[in-house]
């Protein structure tokens, strides 16, 4: 299998934050549908380095696409936490 792009994980991670906002997704369809980005993300790697994945990280959250606590739990569970 080809590695995700980062561009399509960040579209996932934008996706999820549309239907939150919009009241489509509960809490837990949200964690569920977040552990399965991050199941892919681990199974099949990311195209992109730990800076590139940080740095994207960084921007979402800027962007509040993601919260704090989830960019900490993205980066613990994909192993980019030094």
């Amino acid at each position: 299998m080809a590695p995700v792009s980062v561009e399509r994980f960040i579209e996932e991670l934008e996706k999820l934050s549309r239907e939150m906002s919009a009241g489509t997704l509960k809490p837990s369809e949200y964690d569920q549908r977040l552990a399965r980005v991050i199941g892919e993300l681990r199974t099949q790697g990311v195209d992109a380095d730990r800076p590139r994945i940080t740095a994207v990280l960084d921007d979402a959250l800027q962007r509040g696409v993601v919260t704090s606590s989830v960019k900490a739990h993205l980066l613990k569970r994909l192993g980019l936490v030094t």
